[in-house]
């Protein structure tokens, strides 16, 4: 098969496995900078132009979009859907695993547990606010953030009044969650692809920190999955509608509650934490499904 990986950087660890294990399958694999792509929009006859030249046809994409370039990213995923190429993780999927609000509010409708959240638009609601999701200590992140960046911890109602009146004098959306206390600054990736959990790992924050995140100097290791973590983990990639993704879940005394679900998820840590390999699953799942004209909207909103 002849496939495309969309990354902005052809030397990250991820974007080098999956051109490396796609190899290894007998795959002929091109990486393309996103941003380098620009579209041919016209009537019946859509097409990528890459460097002065029109894209040859791709058997399937693969789409690594950034955060800080999702609007353009789905743009060019969204016209390799027009041309009837077979996209790993769609376009509208993607931008819906992107607006932290939106996910959160497709996951609670399809009964999905969550860690209580609070949003709000004016300052005169910020007590009620921090109330509703059951007081200090809460954490306050910021929509647009990523990999633990604009995520903030609040010990007391006053602190967190404090942040949230600064996040708001800034225009920032923000979203105040109840603090997990139990998690112990520990949260589980689970790496989803297709209808299946094929990799988990365990992500402990470093001393002093909150924030799991490896990019943060959290450390991960192997970990075993209930039954309910596994199902949560698979029904919130369904409701995103996405094919390959990180759900990222923290252990409550409620259960299992979703933090995110991230539509480009790093391979690195996860390979190295469970020795498995994932780039060589994600071929699997694409030699199985890729078929011309099968883009289609999974889930709603």
């Amino acid at each position: 098969m002849k496939i495309a990986i969309l990354s902005r950087n052809e030397n990250l660890y991820s974007t080098r496995r999956l051109k490396e294990a796609g190899e290894a399958r007998g795959h002929e694999v091109d990486v393309i900078d996103t941003l380098h792509c620009y579209m041919d929009i016209t009537r019946s006859r859509p097409s990528v132009r890459y460097k002065g030249l029109q894209l040859p046809h791709y058997d399937a994409v693969i789409p690594r979009i950034g955060a800080s370039i999702t609007f353009y990213g789905t743009a060019v995923v969204r016209q390799f859907e027009m041309m009837g190429t077979f996209c790993v993780n769609e376009s509208v999927a993607i931008s819906r695993s992107r607006d932290k609000l939106r996910s959160l509010q497709l996951l609670s409708r399809k009964d999905i547990g969550l860690p209580r959240t609070g949003f709000a638009n004016k300052p005169d609601n910020i007590k009620d606010l921090i109330k509703n999701v059951g007081g200090a200590p809460v954490v306050i992140k910021l929509l647009e953030g990523t990999q633990g960046i604009g995520v903030v911890l609040a010990e007391t109602n006053k602190a967190a009044e404090s942040i949230v009146e600064a996040f708001m004098g800034l225009k920032a959306n923000i979203l105040v969650q109840e603090y997990i206390k139990e998690a112990g600054g520990a949260d589980i990736r689970c790496l989803v692809v297709g209808n299946k959990v094929v990799a988990a790992m365990k992500r402990q924050a470093a001393e002093g920190e909150f924030r799991s995140n490896l990019h943060r100097g959290g450390s991960a290791t192997l970990t075993k999955l209930t039954k309910d973590e596994r199902a949560t983990a698979v029904n919130a990639a369904k409701v995103m509608g996405l094919n390959v993704c990180g759900v990222d879940l923290l252990r409550s005394s409620n259960g299992p509650v979703v933090m995110e679900v991230n539509s480009s998820p790093g391979l690195e840590g996860i390979e190295t934490a469970t020795h498995k390999d994932v780039a060589g699953m994600i071929y699997g799942f694409i030699e199985q499904f890729a078929k011309p004209n099968q883009t289609r909207t999974r889930g709603k909103g």
